[in-house]
């Protein structure tokens, strides 16, 4: 039996209403709302793989002052010179713990821990950890991981990290949120439901959400974790992004449930503000007076969150944040 499935599938009305409640996936994700979430380091260094890290925290505080909904930490074990990039250095749960002490209310994520690589019991102690000390201001992305590189030195098979991902995803779930969990894994142990793991999640749940496809269908995420952060679509493709994704929430999951819909990636945020969408590896270009038109029909499409990454900007970080308070935050607040 693929108790991962079982799991999740019981459980999905009684979480949808105990997410409504949880501080930080209420802060990013509301119905019909959009809000902004960004993507760290909070430093530009298109010309460098790794960031120096300086001023980051107080960074952290000038991006949530400006009402900056969520940042996100990613999940990269090693540096590898063929990807160019090492996304903030710091490991994720431990830097979302310091960004926490520095900042008040906003919304602390990942994109994503992968999952593949993390042994689930630990992870759900440090998670169920971290949402307790910070009141519920953690909304944990999940992936599968896409270095190949990385894998060996876990003494992981890279071909089967979508079986590993369901596996370890349904353990997590279950020795997270269950009291005294029982459960049998092929990788990860096995439970007779004579222990128990504490603390539990201050909110029920901590919400977590699949950052690309991790090796699922979208039917497979749809029913089994609390909301999609995928590529960032074109202008184009807004409608038939987000239809695609409500026509499975609400045939698959459950009607009456709110799954959000995200997208992120690098963002080249162009001098000319007026300069129109254009693709770029990993992201796009486009002036800050364009992305707010784009996000507005991303909004109206049913888009609730976008996570940017404007470390390929080649400016002060500080003046892409102060182009974004002045022209394209004040339209997407949290509340």
């Amino acid at each position: 039996m693929d108790m991962s499935d079982t799991f999740a599938r019981a459980d999905t009305t009684a979480t949808t209403i105990q997410l409504e409640s949880h501080p930080g996936y209420s802060r990013v994700f509301r119905p019909r709302e959009l809000t902004i979430g960004l993507i760290l380091p909070l430093e530009t260094h298109p010309e460098m793989p790794h960031p120096t890290m300086r001023d980051h925290i107080s960074m952290a505080q000038r991006a949530e002052s400006l009402g900056v909904a969520a940042l996100w930490a990613r999940d990269i074990p090693f540096y590898d010179p063929a990807y160019g990039d090492a996304g903030q250095i710091f490991e994720p749960l431990i830097y979302i713990a310091q960004l926490a002490a520095a900042t008040r209310n906003i919304t602390l994520g990942t994109t994503g821990i992968v999952l593949p690589m993390r042994e689930p019991l630990l992870l759900a102690k440090q998670v169920n950890s971290l949402d307790q000390l910070t009141d519920g201001r953690v909304v944990i992305g999940m992936s599968s991981g896409d270095r190949p590189s990385e894998y060996p030195l876990f003494g992981i098979d890279f071909e089967t990290r979508g079986e590993r991902f369901r596996d370890a995803y349904g353990v997590y779930r279950n020795v997270s949120e269950r009291a005294f969990p029982q459960f049998t894994s092929a990788r990860f142990g096995r439970s007779t439901g004579e222990l128990d793991m504490l603390p539990k999640p201050p909110y029920g749940r901590t919400p977590a959400i699949a950052v690309g496809r991790s090796q699922q269908t979208l039917q497979w995420i749809a029913e089994n974790m609390d909301g999609y952060l995928g590529f960032v679509p074109d202008p184009s493709e807004l409608r038939s992004f987000a239809e695609k994704w409500r026509n499975l929430t609400q045939s698959e999951a459950n009607t009456a449930a709110f799954k959000p819909l995200a997208f992120g990636g690098f963002l080249y945020l162009h001098p000319k503000p007026d300069h129109p969408f254009t693709r770029i590896r990993g992201g796009f270009a486009i002036g800050s007076r364009a992305l707010r038109d784009f996000l507005e029909q991303a909004r109206d499409a049913g888009v609730s969150h976008v996570a940017l990454n404007p470390r390929v900007t080649p400016r002060p970080y500080v003046e892409i944040l102060d182009e974004l308070g002045s022209i394209v935050l004040p339209a997407f607040l949290p509340q």
